[in-house]
């Protein structure tokens, strides 16, 4: 493993940020000796079936999804107002949106945020920690509170959600969407995809997790995910409590199984179905998902879609930088 030494080298050498992600994620790991144990990604086999997702059942701030699992959300603002839907990113929970979720309820929009299966205050279930069934979950809410003409973002792993949901659930019910910091279309690398990260990145990321996920979290939140390694950061302790506490909220095998959901599932062709005014906002500092892999190549696959770049921005950019993106996603949504 990369010690923690890797990362602030990388930086002062002016190596690339698929490197330094290399090493800050290598650091965060910290050389843990558990043998990661990999499943490979889930591979899209069930076709795309709405009918699926007709069993949910709606109770209080609750849904119980076709397979009966507990799904816990936050409905915010006007009940009247147009909705917003918005995804969080791994290991968080809804509360990660917690800023954009009141800025946009506080100007008049019914904001709708979920809890992902096996993370916050949803049910942990030993399967389907995959992005099929983290879209079809998506599409259960969606169609169990009746939300129609949504704009609906994603945050990080959250975007790949909404891409996967559009992918098999269509845009019937979305106006808009938003790609924040966003993991598509795919972060691994292969022979397609050279630009991205290497797998050992990724299962360094399990094996740190199953030798104590607690230090996991605080070492990412400490270092790359705001921000906190770069030369005169000054690092706010409550951000890194809360991304802890979030992800020590989630549970653990559908933690583990996310790494690779996240990190090896291909949303190309979900892109390609993207038919809706997007939203795509990335930092060009973001040493978790790194732009060009991820925002850039996004827009490529929706030409349509407008990328805004944010100069300097970690990845944890609804913390580090919420009143910019309040606002661009504030103007997105009034569009």
């Amino acid at each position: 493993m990369i010690e923690a030494t890797a990362v602030s080298t990388a930086v002062s050498t002016g190596l690339s940020r698929r490197t330094v992600l290399s090493a800050a994620f290598g650091a965060a790991a910290t050389a843990a000796a558990v043998p990661a144990v990999i499943r490979p990604a889930k591979a899209e086999t069930t076709p795309a079936n709405t009918n699926a997702t007709l069993g949910a059942t709606a109770m209080g701030s609750r849904i119980i999804t076709r397979d009966g699992v507990e799904i816990y959300y936050k409905d915010w603002g006007s009940k009247d107002g147009p909705v917003v839907v918005l995804s969080h990113g791994w290991p968080l929970s809804s509360d990660s949106w917690e800023a954009q979720a009141f800025h946009l309820a506080n100007n008049g929009f019914r904001v709708i945020t979920h809890d992902r299966r096996g993370h916050g205050r949803s049910s942990q279930p030993w399967d389907g920690n995959d992005m099929d069934h983290y879209a079809d979950d998506l599409a259960d809410l969606i169609n169990a509170l009746d939300l129609n003409d949504i704009f609906l973002a994603g945050f990080s792993t959250g975007g790949g959600e909404i891409t996967r949901y559009i992918g098999r659930h269509g845009t019937s019910r979305v106006a808009k969407a938003g790609l924040i910091s966003a993991v598509p279309p795919l972060m691994v690398k292969t022979d397609s995809n050279p630009g991205g990260l290497p797998k050992e990145v990724f299962d360094g990321l399990q094996a740190a997790s199953l030798k104590d996920r607690s230090k996991l979290y605080r070492d990412i939140a400490s270092g790359p995910f705001f921000g906190f390694n770069r030369p005169g950061a000054t690092a706010s302790q409550g951000m890194i409590d809360s991304f802890w506490l979030q992800g020590m909220m989630g549970g653990h095998k559908n933690t583990y199984d996310s790494i690779v959901a996240f990190s090896q599932t291909d949303f190309t062709e979900d892109l390609k179905k993207f038919d809706v005014p997007t939203l795509i906002i990335h930092g060009d500092d973001d040493q978790i998902v790194p732009i060009d892999a991820a925002a850039r190549a996004s827009k490529t696959l929706v030409p349509s879609a407008t990328l805004k770049v944010y100069p300097g921005a970690p990845h944890g950019i609804t913390d580090t930088h919420k009143d910019q993106l309040n606002a661009d996603l504030l103007d997105f949504a009034r569009s």
